[in-house]
């Protein structure tokens, strides 16, 4: 074989089965492919003044490369049970939390040791949640922020390029089984290996679900997130955002009785675009230095949708909306949140005069042209929640940017080692469906990479 262990995809969960093999068995051949460049050469064009919008890079620099799609992230790492994936199922909830924060640890040692941690413990904002019918998850996060993140990666990186080889802007076309182990098949060659990790990350999705299709390996349908982002002035949230960074809050509606939460907080932070296999759908990105802040705080409101019968494309059905938005603003619309309640779409002179500078150049446009009525009904419904314990959320001037749209992995069938039917094939990180998050994902990488150094 070329490789002992041979690692598709260079996101959370490459990087940390690579960074526990080397730490734990530096005798062995180890490699990573990745579609994407390296992170010194991850650049996306967009400067907001020669190039406004996405232009639909071959690689698009913020989904793929060395870190992942998490790598211009604002670089938080939830340690919890609650959400983020659902590891626990597999390895334990104890095993899990014990992962996540070796994982933290990690950070800390290469560049993240400034970073604050931020817990749910002991807050009484969760009982202010409580009576108004919200629910706050517990966590502990960990914010690195979005250029610490870039630095902790940076010395990964570093401590890896030498005893494990690195291919980048090198696509995996197939993945076949041999004896005694795997050939990754690439435009230029194939390599081969006794065992094999997959972490593809969320953009690795259709890749994903052909390999299962041609090995044979069991799937079964993921839900899909669909929402808005919102952004509003960061004085608004500060009271929960200066205590917890960031509030996972989660409301059921009394119209239909969906729940609609918040994700990825993002306080003085920007909404930036993000390009997911040609399509354009927008999120949000914040940093540790004070002046690359913002007075801005931004943060999702998503409604998770889980089709089985007989419509099964939880995605397809996701990608449909996110094309509707792109076709309509030609990429992201943005909305006051007074013009949709009054039925009319945003013009650039009304958001001039409001009070929210958006930090993204988005279309101005209607939302309500492009999300279905149940998912912006039960939007509306939790920003006026919200209102109630962040007084301020429901005026007229609060920006939603949409769509945003959270693609999931199809659920791959795996054991309690995350081991496909096939020994030694893994299937790890979002690319599996089981994660849903950095700290769920490179936990997981973590678990794998200790099997193989033992099994090897």
């Amino acid at each position: 074989m070329d490789y002992d262990v041979i690692i598709i995809g260079a996101g959370p969960g490459g990087i940390y089965s690579a960074y526990e093999l080397k730490k734990m068995r530096s005798d062995l051949k180890v490699a990573v492919f990745e579609a994407g460049q390296e992170l010194k050469k991850r650049r996306c064009p967009i400067d907001g003044e020669k190039v406004k919008k996405c232009i639909g890079c071959k690689s698009c620099s913020i989904m793929s490369g060395f870190g992942g799609a998490g790598a211009f992230s604002d670089g938080k790492y939830n340690i919890t049970n609650d959400f983020g994936g659902t590891l626990y199922e597999h390895i334990g909830r104890t095993r899990a939390i014990e992962l996540m924060k070796y994982v933290d640890s990690i950070n800390i040692e290469n560049g993240g040791e400034g970073c604050k941690l931020y817990s749910t413990a002991g807050t009484t904002l969760k009982k202010t949640c409580m009576q108004n019918k919200l629910k706050l998850l517990d966590a502990s996060v960990r914010h690195l922020g979005t250029d610490i993140n870039y630095v902790v990666l940076e010395n990964l990186y570093n401590y890896l390029k030498d005893s494990v080889d690195f291919f980048f802007n090198t696509d995996i076309t197939s993945m076949e089984v041999i004896e005694g182990g795997y050939r990754a098949v690439h435009k230029k060659g194939s390599a081969t290996c006794r065992q094999c990790i997959i972490s593809v990350g969320r953009s690795g999705s259709k890749w994903m679900e052909s390999v299962c299709e041609k090995l044979g390996i069991k799937a079964k349908s993921n839900r899909v997130d669909i929402g808005v982002r919102v952004e509003l002035p960061a004085v608004i949230f500060s009271h929960l955002t200066d205590e917890l960074y960031e509030s996972k809050i989660v409301y059921r509606t009394e119209k239909f009785e969906d729940n609609v939460r918040t994700f990825c907080m993002n306080p003085h932070g920007i909404v930036v675009t993000e390009n997911t296999n040609g399509i354009i759908t927008v999120n949000g990105h914040s940093y540790e230095a004070a002046d690359k802040q913002t007075e801005n705080t931004n943060f999702a409101l998503l409604v998770a949708k889980h089709f089985s019968e007989p419509f099964k494309d939880s995605n397809g059905y996701g990608e449909s909306i996110a094309r509707l938005s792109n076709m309509l603003g030609g990429g992201v619309i943005v909305q006051r949140f007074g013009d949709l309640m009054r039925g009319r779409r945003s013009n650039e002179k009304r958001i001039a005069e409001g009070m929210v500078q958006p930090t993204l150049n988005a279309t101005p446009g209607d939302l309500s042209l492009v999300l279905p009525k149940r998912i912006l009904d039960g939007i509306m419904e939790m920003i006026h929640a919200l209102d109630k314990i962040a007084p301020g959320t429901a005026n007229d001037d609060t920006l939603l940017y949409g769509v945003e749209v959270k693609f999931y992995n199809m659920e791959v069938e795996v054991n309690e080692n995350l081991e496909t039917e096939y020994p030694g094939l893994y299937i790890i990180g979002d690319g599996s469906g089981v994660t849903h998050s950095l700290s769920h994902a490179s936990a997981s990488g973590v678990y794998v990479a200790r099997r193989i150094a033992q099994e090897i």
